[in-house]
């Protein structure tokens, strides 16, 4: 290895330690997501979190990221020597390509997370939601029942409790008022 790197550059030398290091960790990181060990996190995110999905939305500066970046930023950069391109020119052209990988790796990471969080139910939008008693909810919230609601286009059983005076019976329709944990709802009867 030493005989190879003697005859070339500084310059050169610099590009090739980036692109095989930059090689290394994105292989380890390859072999991680297939195995499933990629969730054990390594994202070292700059982004803020979207409250709004309650999820972490578009990430541009991750570690998969600036592994993606340096890869192609140091193999890009190599083929420039290789043509004999100046030293302003290869930088700036691997500089973009690199950046044009981060871009990339970026959507598709993104488009990933929206493909997967697509079926899950968010608990917020059942509020305001009338839906129909299922299994009878316990007057003043003393045992839970589950209501009947159509959520995000679907319908759905849910657990619900009443602060109701009276015992909510099967097929009375209710409007859901309150989120009270991921998977419990707070109704009160609708008014005829």
């Amino acid at each position: 290895m030493k005989e190879f790197f003697e005859g070339m550059s500084t310059f050169e030398q610099a590009y090739w330690i980036i692109a095989i290091l930059g090689s290394i960790i994105f292989l380890v990181i390859f072999a991680l997501t297939f195995i499933g060990a990629s969730d054990v996190d390594m994202e070292a995110d700059i982004s803020d979190v979207d409250a709004d999905d309650g999820g972490v939305g578009f990430q541009f500066f991750t570690f998969k990221n600036v592994i993606a970046f340096f890869t192609i930023f140091g193999w890009t950069g190599i083929l420039c020597i290789d043509n004999e391109l100046s030293t302003i020119v290869t930088i700036v052209i691997s500089s973009f390509a690199g950046l044009l990988m981060m871009i990339l790796t970026s959507l598709l990471f993104f488009w990933m997370h929206k493909m997967a969080e697509s079926g899950t139910l968010k608990i917020k939008n059942a509020i305001g939601v009338i839906g129909e008693v299922y299994l009878p909810v316990g007057a003043n919230r003393s045992s839970i029942g589950k209501i009947q609601i159509k959520v995000q286009g679907s319908l759905r059983e849910l657990e619900a409790v009443t602060d109701s005076e009276e015992v909510l019976s099967t097929s009375t329709l209710v409007k859901v008022v309150e989120i009270i944990s991921s998977e419990l709802l707070l109704v009160e009867k609708l008014s005829n």
